[in-house]
C-alpha cells in the first residue's frame, strides 16, 4: 500500500506518516524500484493504535520510546505493559471526574425541565455543585 492510501484510510497526512517513519513511530517502510515508500496492512492497525495513544494524551516522547520497545520484542512485554498501565489509571481518573460532570449536567438539565420557567431559575450562587 503506497504512502497515499495509508494517509487516506488512516486519517494520517502524508506528511505526518513521513516523520512519523523518521522519528521511529513507524518501522521503516519497504521501497518499490522509483523509491516510493509501500506499507502493509499491518501498518493500519499500528496507526489506530498510535490515534489512541495521542487521543489519551501521550506524549509523543512516550510514543516513539513504546514503539522502540516495541521493535525490540518480547523482552519490553512488562516495561510497555507499565507504560500503558500508567496512561490508563490516568484516563480512568479523567473518565470518573468527566463522568461525574455529566451526572451534574444532567441533573441541573433536568431540574429546567422540572422549573418550567426561567424565571423560577435559583440564582447563580444558590446552584450547588453536587446535585
Amino acid at each position: 500500500m503506497m504512502i497515499g492510501e495509508v494517509a487516506e484510510k488512516s486519517g494520517f497526512s502524508v506528511h505526518t506518516l513521513r516523520y512519523y517513519e523518521k522519528i521511529g513511530l513507524l518501522p521503516p517502510s519497504h521501497r518499490d524500484s522509483g523509491g516510493r515508500r509501500s506499507f502493509d496492512d499491518d501498518v493500519l492497525r499500528w496507526l489506530e493504535f498510535l490515534g489512541r495513544l495521542k487521543d489519551l494524551g501521550m506524549p509523543i516522547r512516550d510514543r516513539v520510546l513504546y514503539a522502540r520497545m516495541r521493535a525490540e520484542g518480547d523482552s519490553t512485554i512488562e516495561a510497555r505493559r507499565n507504560l500503558l498501565q500508567t496512561y490508563r489509571d490516568e484516563l480512568a481518573v479523567r473518565v470518573a471526574s468527566l463522568t461525574e460532570t455529566l451526572e451534574v449536567l444532567d441533573a441541573k438539565i433536568a431540574s429546567y425541565d422540572t422549573t418550567g420557567s426561567p424565571s423560577t431559575e435559583p440564582r447563580y450562587d444558590q446552584d450547588t455543585i453536587h446535585p
